[in-house]
């Protein structure tokens, strides 16, 4: 299955809600203290948040973790670093506790007691992927995904070096135990960008393979890290892969390669595929957008896309029909509905039936109305929206409670300063 993209609008693109999907709301508001204002372009993930039974958790770009009371955001308890230039860009609920990843200096794994806040363990990736080249945050070390399933935790680490016009990455996918000893490692000279685990399997997605590596999806055994099998989209080019998403029978995975969203079957073959950011020709000029993230459900997928770019040179005046855009589709492959998301999204958050989409800055309009938190049902579409002054990095969805992180920015032709750094809670009944 494949689909023709349109020069057309999606539906919702100016990111209002319709009274039929105006049910988000934020209630309570958190500052999180001093932080640079994000600019034009995007500099990678500083924050993090997550939701306990109890607690709301945020990483921050100091390298701190603040703990909150999930009802009334009274702060519980909160642990800094003493590592500089340390933010925490990954957090993730796991037992009784409360893991968190670096992009820093040592990029480590940090795993928190939920009820004290005491330290339990920590580990350094620099250990497995090396030091920086250079004291800048590309080129620190960098905890990209975790993924926490029964006693068992994955993680998924990167480091990224440049000589000229040369670029490589070392990279591990890990499995602890609870104690912080590691089970087992899978290492390669590609970039992972997203994990997905169960029981049985753990989904790698590799978004740029410069080097001997050159499968954008890897399917690796969760007690011993062997590889059951790896796929590609088969594509010119070191981009290969943006997202993966696990199904009982498969996966599901956004091709950086070629644009497009696939499902696969339990052993890699393609069951369906369909155009996401795929070429258009807008104004004389062809452009594309990435498929950045997926979300899989027994109830339906949704696939979100980022910015546009043109073949023939990364500037351009013109926009992808489908940029900035969510997509819901049915298990056999048809499409559900479409919505825009506003701006870039750097993750989601899931609570399985749900997806909350943080839009953060459009750098090519720079239209700060587009700033907010959108949250879709993966089978029915919009569920509801909140505009924000500033830019939304992350957020986490868990029942009808929904938590996001906002950051201050600042456009290079505006130069004015909109937002703050805070947390957000809301709810969408």
């Amino acid at each position: 299955m494949s689909e023709t993209p349109e020069a057309t609008t999606p539906p919702h693109a100016d990111g209002e809600p319709t009274d039929a999907e105006a049910r988000l709301s934020v209630n309570q508001s958190v500052d999180l203290g001093e932080v640079s204002p994000a600019r034009s372009r995007h500099a990678g993930r500083r924050s993090a948040v997550a939701l306990t039974d109890e607690l709301v958790v945020v990483g921050t770009a100091d390298g701190a973790v603040r703990a909150s009371d999930r009802s009334t955001l009274a702060e519980q308890w909160h642990a800094g670093t003493d590592v500089n230039e340390t933010a925490v860009v990954t957090a993730e609920p796991w037992r009784d506790g409360v893991i968190v990843g670096e992009r820093g200096p040592e990029g480590a794994l940090r795993y928190y007691d939920a009820d004290s806040g005491d330290l339990r363990w920590r580990y350094a990736t620099a250990a497995d992927v090396g030091d920086a080249q250079k004291p800048s945050r590309f080129f620190f070390p960098f905890v990209v995904d975790v993924a926490a399933v029964g006693d068992r935790l994955y993680v998924a680490a990167r480091r990224y070096e440049r000589d000229g016009e040369r670029r490589s990455f070392e990279s591990v996918v890990s499995a602890f135990d609870p104690s912080g000893d590691v089970i087992w490692t899978h290492e390669t000279d590609a970039s992972p960008i997203g994990l997905a685990a169960d029981a049985d399997r753990v989904a790698v997605a590799y978004n740029r393979c410069p080097g001997d590596h050159q499968d954008g999806l890897v399917v690796l055994d969760a007690a011993a890290g062997d590889v059951r099998y790896a796929w590609d989209p088969g594509t010119d080019g070191q981009r290969r892969v943006g997202d993966v998403a696990l199904l009982t029978d498969g996966v599901v995975v956004a091709s950086h390669g070629d644009y497009r969203g696939y499902r696969l079957g339990a052993d890699g073959e393609e069951r369906w595929r369909v155009d996401l950011g795929t070429p258009a020709t807008v104004d004389g000029e062809t452009l594309y957008a990435y498929p950045n993230h997926v979300h899989a459900s027994a109830g339906g997928v949704v696939f979100v896309t980022g910015n546009t770019y043109a073949e023939d040179g990364r500037e351009t005046d013109s926009l992808h029909p489908r940029e900035h855009t969510a997509f819901g589709y049915a298990p056999d492959g048809e499409r559900a509905w479409t919505a825009s998301v506003g701006g870039f999204a750097g993750e989601l958050g899931t609570d399985g039936r749900r997806v909350a989409v943080p839009g953060a800055q459009h750098f090519r309009t720079r239209d700060a109305d587009v700033h907010g938190l959108r949250v879709f049902d993966a089978t029915s579409g919009p569920v509801g929206s909140v505009t924000t002054d500033g830019v939304v990095t992350a957020a986490a969805l868990d029942d009808d409670l929904v938590v996001a992180v906002e950051e201050p920015v600042v456009y290079h032709d505006e130069g004015e300063e909109r937002g703050s750094y805070r947390l957000l809670l809301g709810r969408a009944d």
